[in-house]
């Protein structure tokens, strides 16, 4: 097999472009080539820093013979119709999260990369982060024997981020289901194996002027009779980086005078929604206000999360794991790569170059299932029942 780079073409240059942006900078196994964004100030900066081809029009990224797999980051609402055109080139994927917001779009991804013949990754979520993958080893080795109980949280200021409308309404992929719940429903699923069977969820909308999902509690119970707990607020009060040893989700030390920050930025912002969408545009990637993200001083986290396994207590942190078992407490460390979210393109490599399709865990019918559970999430605050889930897959060791 060829050990040349993969040639990386991008869909969308925006928020999640420029959080993995460090990560294809550092990593000599890709290569940025070309990339596709309705700003052209994103197009130009992509140029200037790249030397690469840049498209206003996805049909034309996807064209390009230079790109090998093809890196979507659109928005969530256009993540099936990109993928669609993917695989309509014979092009390999690598989908940001959430996979899609309806189970429709995400089958109909599924077939269209299955039909092609051609990988699909979806990624980075934090369930590629190292301390999950590290923690899911320990339990595969038996060392502390099953999953009982599985217990997640995470506090931030997610809702108050500058956001263009759309990102502010629930059906078109909007509020913390789709971008947040996504992300801690794929670690717990993880953890616990996978094979969630139902679902018990409320949601809190409580800022009229933010008028989707600012929060969520949900109680999951896997077919193996295991539990799990998560629950999030995205309101701007109470941040759960305290309890993460100061880092930040991102794996930088959290800055002390940064509480309340997302609010006052927000109030100076906030004439409608048209401003709001343009200072968005301008701090992401090409913007006036664009600046790079600094490396990760630690690994990326979503929050606190503790694994009880028949033997042992789990505790992930950004530096490593806490075993608490019977008798003993013990750190083992989980080192930092001088590449940050190198997980994802081990998986995107071992796929591409290694030729081993089973290389792939962060599948399309994995990511279906993640969907489907936080979708259920919604329908059980809505009907004020259990939801039962019928697409759930297994997680592959």
């Amino acid at each position: 097999m060829s050990a040349a780079p993969i040639g990386v073409g991008v869909i969308g240059l925006g928020r999640a472009f420029t959080l993995m942006l460090n990560t294809f900078q550092r990593d000599t196994r890709v290569r940025l080539v070309a990339a596709c964004d309705p700003y052209p100030a994103a197009r130009s900066q992509f140029e200037k820093d790249f030397s690469g081809r840049t498209y206003e029009h996805a049909q034309a990224l996807c064209a390009d013979e230079s790109v090998e797999l093809i890196y979507i980051a659109s928005p969530h609402q256009f993540h099936a119709q990109h993928v669609a055109l993917a695989a309509a080139h014979g092009k390999d994927v690598l989908l940001e999260k959430p996979m899609a917001i309806t189970l429709d779009d995400c089958t109909r991804a599924i077939d269209a990369m299955s039909a092609a013949g051609r990988a699909l990754i979806v990624g980075p979520s934090h369930s590629f982060d190292a301390s999950v993958l590290r923690a899911r080893g320990m339990i595969d080795s038996g060392a502390v024997g099953e999953v009982r109980m599985i217990h997640a949280l995470n506090y931030t200021d997610f809702l108050y981020r500058p956001r263009r409308p759309e990102e502010l309404k629930t059906e078109d992929g909007g509020g913390v289901m789709h971008s947040q719940a996504a992300h801690q429903m794929d670690i717990i699923r993880l953890l616990g194996g996978g094979m969630l069977h139902t679902v018990r969820a409320l949601t809190g909308k409580w800022d009229a002027t933010r008028a989707t999902e600012g929060a969520y509690s949900a109680l999951l119970r896997f077919e193996s009779g295991a539990f799990a707990s998560m629950t999030y607020s995205g309101y701007g009060h109470f941040n759960s980086d305290e309890w993460m040893e100061g880092v930040g989700e991102l794996g930088v030390v959290m800055d002390a005078n940064a509480y309340g920050r997302a609010r006052v930025r927000l109030n100076v912002i906030a004439a409608g929604p048209e401003t709001e969408a343009s200072a968005k545009a301008a701090r992401n990637y090409g913007g006036p206000g664009y600046v790079p993200g600094p490396m990760p001083t630690a690994h990326e986290h979503f929050g606190p999360i503790i694994v009880s396994c028949d033997r042992a207590d789990l505790r992930l942190t950004p530096t490593g794991i806490w075993i608490c078992s019977d008798a003993t407490r013990d750190f083992v460390p989980v080192p930092l790569s001088d590449v940050p979210r190198r997980e994802v393109i081990d998986e995107v490599w071992a796929t591409l170059r290694g030729g081993v399709s089973s290389s792939v865990r962060h599948d399309g019918p994995w990511a279906r299932a993640t969907t489907e559970a936080c979708l259920a999430m919604l329908a059980s605050a809505r009907d004020d029942c259990d939801i039962t889930l019928e697409w759930q897959v297994p997680w592959r060791r």
